[in-house]
């Protein structure tokens, strides 16, 4: 979205350099092959961890030192290793390769240059009542979350997809299975206007030509306006009514509205929210989210993944934590505080030279140990969490909630939610974080009730709200409603923007 990117375009913008950096340096997975033997003493030599079998999937995970991406900085410039063996010298990175297979390569990754990056596993998750999701992840410096894609199985047979993500080898594969089972894809939908959302769909609907391919009316491309065929959408692209009541191509298995809110001048948000009446399923891609203190699956899915759970647990720049649940708990309550807030209370900031000065050599998990952040106490930050988690109860994202806020004050999404608060369903599936999550119309209209006002800390909010009377001011349509605010201070102590 535009108006987004205007919120964090300057924070991001270093970020994706250093990822697509970090991503086009990497040795050939064949070299890295080579040296496979060599990697696996050095570990022994550095006390890696044993491989461990939770989290099962179709691979065994195998010792943190495996998760390390290969990065051109650790051949030929490692000055402290020189005393080992020539052979353990040549590379510290087992090729990741190792446990993501070319079954979870995605060549089209450069139409979006984040992690992670060509390696884009899957993982389907059978809901029940004929709904399956399918996660992916996606992030920058390591802020690592969800990206899913929802598919419903037709009454009249056939499959209903929502959300396309990569189409990788691995993927399909996973889809297939539901398709030998259940009869052909015949419907894909495109819910957002959001790029992340975008860049997936077009490739994604190309694999299934025979379907329908239905989009938000409001698409658009930044900084220029730019047709859908420059946007990767095929010609059969249509675009989808804004309610069920306006014309209905899913069939009676659906209802559906979609929220359009136009924030400022040349932006809009949209996100197509269906219910399978069948299943009594609510799905929306990016207007309501949830979590608990649990990992999601796809982040403990692999060691690569694990790496980002690890990288925001620790307290110093080199630290090694230990690879335990708590650890990886730590770490997500951190993503989360990040991904939502940028500049959370519980962490002072610090974009300086001082992390920049504490990068070393060596470290295990990537970014030379760069650690921007430091968190003041882990009562803080569980404070912060709970505050926001409150034990997966559904919220609305704070950049969302200042978009939602803006154009006709909120109205355009007041009557969205009492529209589909008259529907009957028992569950929501976002398409990032948490899902499903157990609530009904009445929970659902209680989390849009009142857009602005968050039970979030003060401290969490203050960056957020300070862009919204700030830079937002000139760039966004005025609100009615107040600035964004949290329900009050959590003892965070004094921020950069409190």
């Amino acid at each position: 979205m535009a108006f987004v990117n205007r919120v964090h375009q300057l924070l991001v913008a270093a970020l994706l350099v250093a990822e697509l950096t970090n991503a086009l340096v990497a040795p050939s997975r064949s070299s890295l092959r080579a040296h496979d033997a060599a990697t696996r003493r050095l570990r022994m030599s550095l006390d890696a961890e044993p491989p461990r079998a939770a989290n099962a999937g179709r691979r065994p995970l195998v010792p943190s030192l495996d998760a390390e991406p290969p990065r051109a900085a650790g051949a030929g410039r490692r000055p402290l290793l020189k005393s080992l063996a020539a052979a353990s010298a040549a590379s510290l990175a087992a090729p990741a390769a190792a446990a993501l297979g070319p079954e979870s390569e995605y060549p089209l990754w450069l139409a979006l240059p984040v992690a992670p990056y060509s390696r884009r596993k899957t993982i389907r998750r059978d809901l029940g009542r004929g709904v399956w999701t399918f996660d992916q992840m996606i992030g920058i410096y390591y802020v690592h979350v969800p990206i899913r894609m929802t598919v419903v199985k037709l009454r009249r047979g056939g499959l209903f997809v929502y959300a396309p993500v990569a189409a990788t080898d691995e993927c399909l594969a996973l889809l297939k299975e539901l398709t030998d089972a259940h009869g052909p894809v015949k419907h894909i939908v495109l819910p957002s206007v959001a790029v992340e959302h975008k860049v997936l769909a077009g490739p994604f609907a190309r694999k299934f030509p025979a379907a329908t391919f239905h989009v938000c009316d409001q698409q658009y491309s930044f900084p220029v306006p730019l047709p859908n065929a420059f946007l990767g959408l095929p010609p059969w692209t249509q675009p989808l009514p804004r309610s069920s009541k306006d014309g209905n191509p899913f069939g009676d298995d659906f209802d559906f509205d979609v929220l359009t809110v136009k924030p400022g001048p040349g932006s809009y948000y949209q996100d197509a929210t269906f219910v399978h009446k069948p299943s009594k399923t609510l799905l929306l891609c990016d207007a309501l989210f949830a979590t608990t203190e649990a990992p999601p699956p796809i982040l403990e899915s692999d060691p690569e993944y694990v790496r980002a759970l690890l990288f925001h647990a620790r307290d110093g720049p080199l630290e090694r934590v230990a690879d335990t649940p708590e650890n990886r708990r730590k770490g997500w309550r951190r993503i989360v505080l990040l991904f939502n807030f940028f500049f959370p209370g519980a962490a002072t900031p610090d974009l300086g030279l001082k992390p920049l000065l504490a990068l070393g050599p060596f470290e295990p998990y990537g970014w030379r140990g760069w650690k921007p952040f430091e968190w003041k106490s882990e009562a803080k930050e569980r404070r912060a969490f709970e505050a926001f988690s409150q034990n997966g109860k559904p919220t609305i994202l704070p950049i969302i909630q200042i978009i939602l806020a803006r154009g006709d004050s909120g109205a355009a999404t007041a009557a969205w939610a009492s529209r589909v608060s008259t529907w009957s369903f028992d569950r929501v599936v976002p398409q990032h974080l948490d899902a499903p999550v157990n609530v009904g119309p009445a929970g659902f209209a209680a989390t849009f009730a009142n857009v602005g006002n968050t039970r979030f800390c003060d401290e969490d909010v203050a960056f957020l709200k300070a862009a919204e009377e700030g830079p937002l001011k000139f760039s966004v349509y005025p609100s009615k409603l107040t600035p964004l605010r949290g329900r009050g201070k959590c003892d965070l102590n004094e921020g950069l923007f409190t």
